[in-house]
């Protein structure tokens, strides 16, 4: 019996998160049913986040324990043939039998990306958030500097475990343009439940100028969920990768 370290590729649309539900599909659902077609009799598959309904990742990191004498190469060929065309694993290799990849990881990377544009793009729609008024990069920059350090973020999420803590570290927060499309990376130690869209969706609002960098910053301050601006779609969002 081996541990075994994933990293998997979906297109988070169909599914109603990443973590399994008593009724309806979900990411570790089909990764699990997968496994079990090719013998794996485990209870339940290990990973380093729990994506909401909606969310993409290109590199979410899972790990699991299975008898399989044929390989990592055959393994990632008997893995990816059962299944569905959303989602797949990329690699897979035996690792420490400790390895735990949500407890291991020292940060995960996130990206936001939005259409900027008067008129929706249904080719887009799936990976982006139509915005439809002006954004101004420099702004979006300056502002996002407020996110870095480690600070208390109750305002923009909850504690994912249900406990108090709201404190985190943000390694880095940038915008990037290119063309019509914004793109937005963050990485931290780890996230607030619904932390990213929320983050994104009050910094849309200063990029827009109907708030001040001022004002966001006192957002900030407050640690209150309940001042927090609508939060950003989930369709984008993209788990980029976890880092160990």
């Amino acid at each position: 019996m081996g541990r075994y370290k994933a990293v998997v590729e979906y297109d988070g649309t169909e599914f109603l998160g990443f973590q399994r539900q008593a009724q309806g599909r979900t990411v570790q659902g089909d990764l699990e049913e997968a496994l079990r077609r090719i013998g794996w009799n485990g209870k339940s598959i290990l990973a380093a986040g729990r994506t909401d309904a909606g969310v993409h990742a290109a590199g979410q990191v899972i790990a699991f324990d299975f008898d399989w004498a044929h390989g990592a190469e055959a393994l990632l060929r008997a893995f990816n043939v059962n299944l569905p065309y959303n989602l797949c694993v990329k690699s897979v290799a035996e690792c420490a039998p400790e390895f735990h990849p949500r407890f291991w990881a020292k940060a995960r990377h996130y990206r936001y990306s939005i259409y900027n544009a008067p008129v929706r793009s249904p080719l887009r729609a799936r990976y982006t958030w139509h915005v439809w008024t002006e954004l101004h990069l420099d702004v979006l920059q300056a502002v996002s500097a407020e996110l870095l350090g480690r600070k208390d973020f109750a305002t923009f999420g909850s504690d994912p475990d249900g406990g108090p803590n709201t404190v985190r570290t943000i390694q880095y927060a940038e915008w990037r343009r290119a063309g019509d499309e914004w793109h937005f990376d963050i990485q931290a130690d780890a996230f607030l439940y619904r932390m990213v869209r929320s983050i994104v969706g009050a910094l849309k609002l200063v990029g827009a100028g109907e708030l001040t960098v001022a004002d966001f910053r006192r957002l900030i301050d407050a640690r209150d969920r309940t001042l927090c601006p609508p939060i950003a779609p989930a369709s984008g969002l993209c788990l980029m990768n976890v880092i160990y």
